[in-house]
């Protein structure tokens, strides 16, 4: 069993969190709304900014050594009131299937709920079982829309699925 710890990334981590979201971009390309080309030419800036951001939640998957290998990031849904949204989710190929999934997921969770959102969504591709089932166990349902990643990757559908907070 693999050995990990999950943090949330302070500003000081802006490095870390970078690495491994072009290795997450670069494992899983029609995974997520942005690409590894767009992303591995943002500025330090631009990555300090975002771990600047206090309204956003970066979690890393970390390993003893210290190396990072999952991310999960909560963030308000700007479109809907006391909703929060799940985005940049992926473990390590090497990880998969040691439950650190469920661990970031749940991360998510508890940081979505001690800011007192009602709600989680997230979009996960419509034929990404594995993720499906992950989210599935997690709580998360189908809210029954649609949507596909933006060019160059516009043939793979999305679903979005949310989880209801008490």
């Amino acid at each position: 069993m693999m050995e990990y710890r999950i943090l949330r990334a302070q500003p000081t981590d802006w490095q870390q969190v970078r690495s491994v979201r072009l290795r997450a971009l670069a494992d899983a390309p029609d995974a997520f709304g942005s690409t590894f080309k767009e992303e591995q030419q943002l500025t330090d800036n631009k990555w300090r900014s975002r771990s600047e951001n206090v309204n956003i939640a970066q979690f890393l998957a970390i390993s003893p050594s210290g190396n990072g290998f999952g991310i999960a990031v909560g963030a308000p849904c700007s479109e809907q009131e006391q909703t929060a949204g799940l985005f940049s989710m992926w473990v390590a190929p090497e990880a998969r299937k040691l439950r650190i999934g469920i661990a970031l997921v749940q991360t998510v969770i508890d940081w979505a709920q001690s800011e007192n959102y009602r709600r989680i969504i997230l979009d996960v591709g419509d034929t990404n079982t594995p993720a499906i089932r992950l989210y599935q166990s997690c709580g998360f349902i189908p809210t029954g829309r649609t949507g596909s990643l933006p060019p160059p990757r516009d043939h793979i559908g999305e679903l979005e699925m949310e989880r209801m907070l008490s």
